[in-house]
């Protein structure tokens, strides 16, 4: 029979994988396929490491079911055309992706396809909601996240699909590229063996972080989100980020938790609708990922200049303020960086340093292990002022009584932070570890003085947004 060919991109897993189920289904042979194209290319360091890890179990995954995932590099459409003479296929299944790179994408090689008369399917499966199914009730899009929540919380949301049971392979195999020559992981080069004993990769393994969180984490998540010292967070950003898990599954578990009456459970379902709010406004208006959502702000005098000292300072955990220090180093030892940092370090670079908030959003791009095109571009707008359902651009986090508040033990700066402390924790001297040795860069080395003082700085934001029209 002529197989059909499952183009695999951010839905490493068995379990609620719609394309993959409808490919069985199909009773073809399946081969499934990885394509190393533009948009895995373009990616960030960490981002492109932590993704070839993910194909990798992923792999391994399908192997114990007695199939291959075939990896192939190139332009997805001419690869997937290769793949069809090699093997005779006559369809195409893939679940959808919404961040306007990969839609243009994919709009391209469905039409061209279709035109060539191969079945060309795409399927739900990385959201809970299409972003085109969710409308006010004046037929618009949301641009403010509150109103979308109370809308689609009470939404029903399809029980997550099986496993398939078994998988149909072809009877020949077509060739394959070997996944060590791709060098996903060369350019993160000596910090790559720091970061790995961080990341949780694979469908088992996430699905045992989401147990695990609502076992012993989920009561308290209302308040322990906000404490960058307290492991109170599910950190299934990495795994939703490369499909390991579905939202549908970690939704479905969430409501359990409510009806259990754990306490914390419905916010760890509203942070699952904030996901859907950023890719719901990535598919209504694209600019957000690329631009000023409020255009207004294309006007603003931010520095753009990535090599301004500042920007080193802020990129290198060197500010002199602690907790963007300590946030910044979390993020390039571990790959991810507790939401209350993010908040507070996107702040600082474009308020107190007023800096493009550009130049945040391609950083954490080359560094987060759940690096997610649309949330990464929606936060880094939320907190400078220009983006939907914005912090107001007058409000300035003070990093110094923000860790005061969230911090008060000093746990988290001790953490992360070696310079000043007799006996440095391990993180704080991995950062060292990690870092490139061109920055020149030793824990025996003074913390450094503020490069702006928070009063100081607030005061020249307010100055420098007083009398403009955004």
């Amino acid at each position: 029979m002529k197989p059909v060919i499952y183009w695999v991109r951010r839905d490493f897993r068995l379990s609620d994988n719609a394309a993959l189920t409808a490919a069985c289904d199909s009773g073809r042979p399946v081969v499934p396929v990885f394509i190393c194209d533009e948009v895995v290319k373009d990616q960030g360091a960490a981002p492109r490491y932590r993704l070839g890890e993910g194909v990798a179990v992923f792999a391994a995954a399908l192997r114990e079911k007695g199939v291959r995932l075939i990896l192939r590099r190139g332009p997805a459409l001419e690869v997937l055309r290769e793949l069809i003479d090699e093997t005779g296929a006559e369809a195409v299944y893939w679940n959808r992706l919404y961040d306007p790179i990969s839609k243009a994408r994919d709009t391209d090689v469905k039409a061209a396809l279709k035109e060539a008369q191969v079945e060309a399917k795409s399927f739900a499966g990385h959201l809970l909601f299409e972003p085109w199914a969710v409308e006010t009730k004046t037929g618009g899009f949301y641009k403010v996240f509150t109103p979308m929540w109370k809308m689609v919380r009470s939404r029903d949301v399809a029980d997550p699909l099986t496993a398939p049971s078994k998988i149909a392979g072809p009877e020949d195999w077509p060739a394959s590229d070997d996944l060590a020559d791709w060098g996903l992981g060369d350019d993160m080069r000596r910090g790559r063996e720091v970061l790995a004993a961080h990341i949780c990769v694979g469908e088992e393994a996430a699905r045992g972080r989401l147990g695990a969180f609502l076992a012993s984490k989920v009561e308290r998540y209302d308040t322990n989100r906000d404490l960058p010292s307290v492991d109170g967070t599910s950190r299934l950003s990495e795994n939703l980020t490369y499909g390991e898990i579905s939202p549908a599954t970690c939704w479905h578990a969430g409501w359990r938790a409510i009806h259990d009456g754990k306490k914390g459970a419905e916010t760890f379902c509203k942070e699952l609708v904030w996901r859907e709010f950023a890719y719901h406004l990535a598919h209504h208006t694209p600019r957000i990922t690329t631009g000023n959502w409020k255009e207004g702000w294309d006007a603003f005098p931010w520095n753009e200049d990535e090599e301004h000292p500042h920007v080193i300072a802020w990129k290198q955990g060197r500010t002199g303020i602690p907790f963007v220090d300590a946030a910044m180093r979390e993020m390039y030892v571990t790959g991810t960086m507790h939401n209350r940092g993010r908040m507070i370090v996107a702040s600082y670079l474009t308020k107190h340093l007023m800096c493009h908030w550009k130049i945040g959003l391609k950083w954490f791009e080359a560094c987060l292990t759940d690096w997610d095109p649309a949330s990464n571009a929606m936060g880094w707008q939320w907190s400078a002022g220009s983006g939907p359902d914005a912090t107001p651009y007058f409000r300035v986090f003070n990093p110094v009584t923000q860790l005061d508040k969230f911090d008060r033990g000093g746990n988290y700066s001790k953490r992360w932070i070696a310079e000043g402390y007799g006996e440095p924790s391990d993180t704080a001297l991995s950062y060292f570890d990690a870092v490139p040795k061109r920055w020149g860069l030793s824990p025996d080395d003074a913390y450094p003085e503020a490069i702006v003082d928070p009063s100081a700085g607030r005061k020249a934001a307010l100055e420098a947004y007083e009398n403009r029209s955004f």
